[in-house]
């Protein structure tokens, strides 16, 4: 949403997205629109609005999940995972950035001898594990409002009705409409003006899925999808009856084990056809369909 007047019509669908992630599916949840504070010991740790990884989340992630790799190697990862480059496009950086964020970051050190070691650093635990001290290995945290400050125009503003984080990184973000509004609203007039290269799109270079949603329907597809291209999600199980309202999503897709499945094993980048690289997010048939079979 642009920064000008929110109705409450509009926060009162935010406001009930943000309680059932939070009071249902146990994320976090952050306001902060007028309310953030900036620096490392901010509300979001953010140096300021033009950032979207949250960067003291990260280092959290990295510390974490890799306890033998030294704190070097572990800022190169960060370096790797935050760096922009004007010369790419979105889908370019969003494809390098999705295979760090499933395989790994590489990285290297010299150890005590001199002796030049490699690893790559993990970001996400996709087993969602517990760690020996009792703490998540994930941090799932969602906020509401999020102000973007675009970097190519300066002081190009948006605001992020609700961006779905998962240890600092921006995988998922939700476009809200008012209950009378089409949801197609969403796509036409929101997410394809963040999209633009002239707009905030390096909110998107993390993205795994993006959701449109007036909280009544809800849909979901990717940053290349046409609108043509968002589907519903129907079902958590292939037992269960058919339902197409934004709840049966955000239980179905936002639940944290589903969500990582998702962005583990339901995404690909497709270079088949003319016109560019396609991102492609299965279908709720699709992956309701695999995981039984592999089970």
């Amino acid at each position: 949403m642009a920064l000008t007047d929110i109705n409450s019509e509009d926060r009162l669908v935010q406001r009930t997205f943000a309680e059932h992630l939070e009071k249902v599916l146990s994320w976090e949840s952050v306001y902060a629109y007028n309310a953030e504070t900036f620096g490392p010991h901010g509300t979001l740790g953010r140096a300021s609005e033009r950032d979207v990884v949250l960067v003291r989340d990260l280092r959290a992630a990295l510390t974490r999940l890799n306890p033998d790799i030294p704190e070097s190697a572990r800022e190169q990862a960060i370096e790797k995972l935050t760096r922009i480059d004007f010369a790419r496009s979105l889908i370019q950086h969003n494809r390098e950035f999705d295979g760090f964020i499933r395989g790994g970051v590489p990285v290297e050190w010299r150890d005590a001898t001199g002796e030049t070691r490699h690893a790559h650093a993990r970001v996400i635990d996709f087993r969602n594990a517990t760690g020996p001290d009792g703490k998540p290995a994930n941090r799932f945290m969602a906020v509401r409002e999020l102000k973007v400050q675009g970097l190519r125009v300066p002081y190009y503003n948006r605001r992020a009705d609700l961006v779905c984080y998962v240890n600092g990184f921006p995988l998922v973000f939700i476009e809200l409409k008012a209950v009378y509004r089409n949801i197609r609203a969403g796509f036409d007039d929101n997410l394809t003006d963040y999209l633009n290269e002239h707009s905030i799109a390096h909110a998107f270079h993390h993205n795994a899925l993006l959701v449109v949603s007036n909280g009544d329907q809800a849909r979901y597809g990717s940053i290349t999808s046409q609108w043509g291209h968002f589907v519903e999600w129907k079902r958590n199980a292939e037992d269960d009856s058919a339902r197409l309202d934004a709840e049966a999503l955000l239980d179905g897709m936002l639940r944290k084990e589903r969500l990582l499945d998702l962005v583990e094993n339901f995404i690909l980048f497709d270079d088949s056809r003319a016109g560019g690289t396609r991102k492609i997010v299965a279908r709720n048939h699709q992956v309701l369909g695999v995981n039984r079979a592999v089970a």
